[in-house]
C-alpha cells in the first residue's frame, strides 16, 4: 500500500511550499504540487497543517541496559516519535558501561526489537579501552562518546595520554562532554564548606562553572586542531564557549562542530528557584547572558545542531538533596514543540529549526538517506498541526519516569503524525504501530 500525503506545507532545505508526497515501500517516490492517487494508495488530507523532516536526535539516554527502572529503548522512543524525532542517537552511560564491541552491539539488537524510532549508539570511550575503540566500525556506528567531565555513570577519560591516543587514532566522529574535573572538585569543596550537605540548587552553575566548561571544550578544540580530530562538543552551556567554533566554514566541510541543547536555549539560573532539581543537567543550565549567547551562537552557525541530552530519573531520584539528585531530565517529547514556540516567538524561523534538528546532524554525522524530504530518501516525516495547542502535564507525558521539566507550559503547535521509514507510527494521540526502527547507516 502506497500513502498519498496532500496538500500540507512542507517545510525542507530553507524553503517552504505547499505539495503532496507520495511513499512507497519505505522512501518518498515523489514530491510534487498535485500528484493522483492509484487504487493502491491510501490519501491523507493535510490541508493546513505542515510536514518537517523527521528530527534526529545526536545525543540521548535511554537507559538501556541496566537503568531500566528510570527509562527503557522501548519507552522513550515512543516518547521521541510522539515528539517528531525519528532517529536517535543514544549514548554508553548504560550499565554496563558501553566499552567492548561485544556490549555495543548488544544495544543495536534490543533497539531491533523493541526501538519504535530509527536509531544508532555511540562506542564509549574509558581510559583503557584503546584497542576496542579502534575497531569501531564507522559505516553503522555514529561515533565515539568520550566523557572529558564526569556525569551519570563513571566513565571520565582523564588521562593525557588516553586523550591524545584517542584523539590522533580514532577516525570516527569524537562527541565530548566537556567540564574540566579539577575545577568541579575545587567548586564543589567550597561549597561543601559554606554550606555543608545542604548545598542550595542555585550553586549547581556556580559549581559546575563557566570555567569547568571552558577549560575543557577549548582543550578539546586544541587536541582536535593538533590531529585533525573529527571533534563534536555537545551541550555546550556558557556564551564564552561559543566563540570556540568556526562559522565560516560549511558544515560539511567543518572538523570541529558543536551541539546546543533545548534546556540550555529555553531555562536559565531564574527556573532553578521554581524547577529545582528538575532542571538540574550537566552541564549546568546558567545565566540569561549565556542563553542569550547561545541563541546568538546556533543561529550564526558557530553552533550546528541542536539536541535534547535526554537523560530520565525517577521522581523518587529527583526528589532528593541537591547532593544526592542525579543531573538529567526527559526531553525528547517535547523539544521540537519547544523549538518551534520559539519560532512563534520570532527568535528562529520553522526553516532553522528544521535544519538545525534534521538537516545539520544529518550532515555532520553523515546519515545516508536521511534527515531531508527528498525523493529517494527514507520517509522520515513529522505532520505537525499549528493551529491546536496542547498543555504538558504527566497524564500525556510518555516517558517511562512520568514527569517532565515542561509541565504547565502550553505549546502552540501540536505533534498530528509521525511516520518513521514511511510507516505512520504515531498518529498525534497515541503509538498506533508495532513497526520497528532501522539501524541507521552512514556515507563515510
Amino acid at each position: 500500500m502506497k500513502t498519498l500525503l496532500k496538500g500540507a506545507k512542507i517545510f525542507n532545505e530553507g524553503i517552504s511550499f505547499v505539495a503532496d508526497i507520495l511513499i512507497n515501500n519505505q522512501r518518498i517516490e515523489k514530491i510534487e504540487s498535485n500528484i493522483s492517487a492509484t487504487p493502491d494508495t491510501e490519501v491523507v488530507n493535510l490541508d493546513g497543517k505542515w510536514i518537517l523532516p523527521g528530527c534526529i536526535d545526536d545525543q540521548v539516554h535511554f537507559r538501556e541496559p541496566g537503568l531500566t527502572h528510570k527509562a527503557n529503548i522501548a519507552t522513550e522512543s515512543q516518547a521521541a516519535v510522539a515528539g517528531g524525532i525519528t532517529t536517535f542517537m543514544e549514548m554508553p552511560n548504560t550499565v554496563p558501561n558501553t566499552l567492548t564491541q561485544e556490549l555495543l552491539e548488544e544495544k543495536y539488537t534490543i533497539a531491533q526489537h523493541t526501538s519504535a524510532a530509527n536509531y544508532s549508539f555511540f562506542m564509549g570511550a574509558s581510559n583503557d579501552n584503546l584497542d576496542e575503540v579502534l575497531k569501531t566500525n564507522e559505516k553503522n556506528v555514529c561515533g565515539v562518546k568520550i566523557f572529558m567531565g564526569s556525569s551519570t555513570g563513571n566513565m571520565l577519560v582523564d588521562n593525557e595520554m588516553t586523550l591524545t591516543n584517542l584523539f590522533s587514532q580514532v577516525p570516527l566522529l569524537i562527541a565530548t562532554h566537556c567540564e574540566d574535573e579539577a575545577t568541579i572538585r575545587t567548586n564543589t569543596a567550597l561549597y561543601k564548606e559554606k554550606y555543608g550537605e545542604d548545598i542550595p540548587i542555585e550553586a549547581h552553575p556556580l559549581i559546575r562553572s563557566e570555567e569547568a566548561c571552558y577549560l575543557s571544550s577549548s582543550m578539546a578544540v586544541e587536541l582536535a586542531k593538533k590531529y585533525n580530530t573529527r571533534l563534536h562538543i555537545l551541550h555546550i552551556s556558557t556564551a564564552k564557549e561559543v566563540a570556540l567554533f568556526d562559522n565560516t566554514i560549511p558544515l560539511e566541510k567543518k572538523r570541529i562542530t558543536a551541539e546546543a541543547c533545548v534546556h540550555h536555549l529555553w531555562f536559565t539560573d531564574e527556573d532553578y528557584s521554581k524547577k529545582g532539581n528538575f532542571i538540574k543537567w550537566n552541564p549546568a543550565v546558567k545565566t540569561a547572558k549565556d542563553r542569550d549567547g547561545i541563541w546568538k551562537g546556533l543561529l550564526d552557525n558557530h553552533i550546528d545542531i541542536v539536541a535534547t541530552d535526554h537523560a530520565p530519573h525517577t521522581l523518587e531520584e529527583k526528589s532528593k538533596a541537591y547532593n544526592q539528585a542525579p543531573s538529567g531530565g526527559p526531553l525528547v517529547q517535547h523539544a521540537l514543540l519547544a523549538m518551534l514556540e520559539k519560532a512563534k516567538e520570532g527568535i528562529i524561523s520553522v526553516e532553522c529549526v528544521v535544519e538545525k534538528m534534521a538537516h545539520a546532524p544529518a550532515i555532520c554525522f553523515q546519515l545516508a538517506e536521511r534527515g531531508f524530504i527528498r525523493e529517494g530518501y527514507y520517509a522520515d516525516l513529522v505532520v505537525v498541526d499549528p493551529t491546536e495547542t496542547i498543555t504538558v502535564n504527566k497524564s500525556n507525558v510518555l516517558y517511562k519516569c512520568g514527569w517532565s521539566p515542561f509541565e504547565g507550559v502550553t505549546f502552540s503547535n501540536k505533534i498530528a503524525g509521525t511516520y518513521v521509514n514511511g510507516i505512520l507510527v504515531y498518529d498525534g494521540k497515541q503509538i498506533v504501530s508495532e513497526q520497528k526502527g532501522m539501524r541507521v547507516l552512514f556515507n563515510r
